[in-house]
């Protein structure tokens, strides 16, 4: 089922940034990108093609994936989430794609600022040719270079480069996005791990009182889950625990 999720869910997440963008005031980037077929650039200042602008396309569309789990939000989101999922003990529900989409509507709500940026300091002017591609490829790792710097530790960071073997850049500006890119997942993974031993707590807390009153009851052949399922799900919308977490969890972004 994940193979046929993935794909799925990449396309719409880029029709989601798209529209994003749209509402937040660079609309103009669906109609560079669909609503007219121009002929070939004879010359560097002209507008990018017809063709060119589909092969863009179609390459955002199969990188999509990629990307949003490696150097986007997503991972800590949906991480989260699914820790959530396993905390009351049903590892089916919510669904996987419930989960997905849910991370990547938080993740476009998340990474909005940084993908207005790329759009207007990078793909606008490459899209009315003002910008070659090297140019425009360097402005748009920009905005995703600040963000992820400003998420992981130099911790992480120099763990990379002493893997790779490199001296450590001599400033912010200088990191490379192959050390990056995996120190920024490593805090990721850190991040969203703290988060879920702070949401696993109350759920491990109420395992534990049901299991010691079905003991001390005498009722071992009763499963404490059974007991404790409807008591997790209880609590957790008495506190509104969906809102509290996704509040917890977006507020931990810098």
């Amino acid at each position: 089922m994940r193979r046929t999720v993935w794909p799925a869910f990449g396309v719409v997440l880029v029709l989601a940034l798209f529209a994003g963008l749209a509402h937040a005031g660079t609309g103009a980037l669906l109609p560079a990108l669909g609503s007219r077929t121009a002929q070939m650039s004879q010359s560097a200042g002209e507008a990018v093609s017809g063709p060119m602008r589909t092969a863009i396309l179609l390459t955002f569309l199969s990188l999509g994936p990629a990307v949003v789990v490696s150097m986007t939000a997503f991972t800590r989101i949906v991480i989260v989430l699914s820790m959530i999922r396993h905390a009351f003990g049903m590892p089916e529900t919510p669904p996987t794609a419930v989960l997905i989409s849910l991370g990547l509507f938080l993740t476009l709500f998340t990474m909005m600022p940084t993908v207005a940026a790329v759009n207007q300091d990078a793909l606008q002017p490459f899209l009315q040719g003002q910008m070659e591609m090297p140019v425009a490829l360097e402005r748009a790792a920009a905005p995703m270079r600040d963000f992820m710097l400003r998420q992981v530790r130099q911790e992480d960071l120099r763990l990379m480069y002493e893997l790779s073997h490199q001296p450590p850049p001599p400033s912010p500006d200088a990191v490379s996005l192959v050390q990056l890119t995996p120190a920024f997942i490593l805090n990721e993974l850190r991040v969203a791990f703290q988060i879920g031993f702070v949401v696993l707590l109350p759920f491990l807390l109420i395992d534990l009182v049901v299991s010691s009153i079905l003991l001390a009851l005498g009722m071992l052949m009763v499963p404490p889950s059974t007991i404790a399922l409807p008591l997790k799900v209880l609590m957790f919308v008495l506190i509104d625990g969906w809102a509290l977490v996704l509040r917890g969890v977006l507020g931990s972004f810098k």
